[in-house]
């Protein structure tokens, strides 16, 4: 599933591509998702003009001029394809295919785990999607102080607790591992063990890492890839994920020993770590 740095990706390659244009058409061809796009999203879609552009968690949201957003999530396996001309002949499974006046967004999703409706702006904050979801990574208000009082008294594995979307929303399993290996703290450790300067540790990294992912466009595993159809760069830079066995970047110890990095499972997601340097 897409995390926080690749729907931020999709989402500015969306809005370099098409910008603030019209919307002339859009022909949904398979409306079973993981919730059924409501029968009303063409008629609060076409005709509207594109104002805004931003990202919630793993959400896409696009602001229109008639007071309704586009909420857009890519699921398991779903992609937004961008292209200039309409395509002469739809790809399997692109279920949407969206006009605009400076070009065509294509959504495919083998899988149809995603999501694609439209939101009342005045309702967007309070509805099911969002009314549970937790501060944004980026978000100036996510401080130490605020990160020890969520997590002071849970008992669950800090790496688990990472990716509660209703404490910090956006994490998902690649990065928290990538997270706490640079913070070199156990994927193990209860949160409720987690120190406040530990706390502000795991902020500053998880922006680190985040940013540098974005930089780099995500990371592409599996069928992510960009709008315009570009790979992402990040997998090439992961310390310790999907790197059973190898050394990490930033260890001394002798991997014939230890038997480099580790891989285990937690709450039934992969997890990657140097028990070396994290404890």
């Amino acid at each position: 599933m897409p995390e926080l740095p690749e729907v931020e990706t999709v989402k500015n390659g969306i809005a370099r591509f098409i910008g603030n244009s019209r919307i002339l058409s859009i022909k949904i061809t398979n409306r079973k998702f993981r919730i059924a796009i409501p029968e009303d999203t063409e008629k609060n879609i076409i005709g509207a003009k594109i104002e805004s552009y931003q990202r919630i968690g793993k959400y896409v949201v696009i602001g229109l001029d008639n007071n309704f957003c586009i909420v857009w999530h890519l699921g398991m396996s779903g992609k937004i394809k961008t292209l200039k001309k309409q395509p002469t002949q739809p790809e399997k499974h692109d279920h949407i295919i969206i006009e605009t006046e400076n070009g065509w967004l294509i959504y495919n999703d083998p899988r149809r785990f995603g999501l694609f409706t439209t939101i009342n702006k005045n309702s967007l904050n309070n509805s099911e999607l969002f009314k549970n979801t937790g501060i944004d990574p980026f978000d100036e208000n996510l401080t130490a102080d605020f990160l020890f009082e969520k997590i002071k008294n849970k008992k669950t594995p800090i790496k688990i607790t990472l990716l509660d979307q209703s404490i910090i929303c956006g994490i998902g399993n690649i990065y928290a591992s990538e997270i706490l290996y640079e913070s070199k703290i156990s994927p193990f450790r209860e949160s409720n063990k987690i120190s406040k300067k530990e706390c502000a540790v795991i902020i500053k990294n998880t922006r680190a890492v985040l940013q540098k992912a974005i930089d780099n466009g995500g990371s592409t595993l599996r069928d992510y890839q960009k709008p315009d159809g570009s790979l992402g760069y990040f997998q090439n830079m992961h310390c310790v994920y999907n790197k059973t066995g190898q050394k990490c970047p930033n260890c001394t110890c002798n991997t014939e020993q230890t038997g480099g990095i580790k891989k285990a499972v937690q709450a039934g997601r992969s997890t990657f770590y140097c028990e070396t340097l994290q404890k």
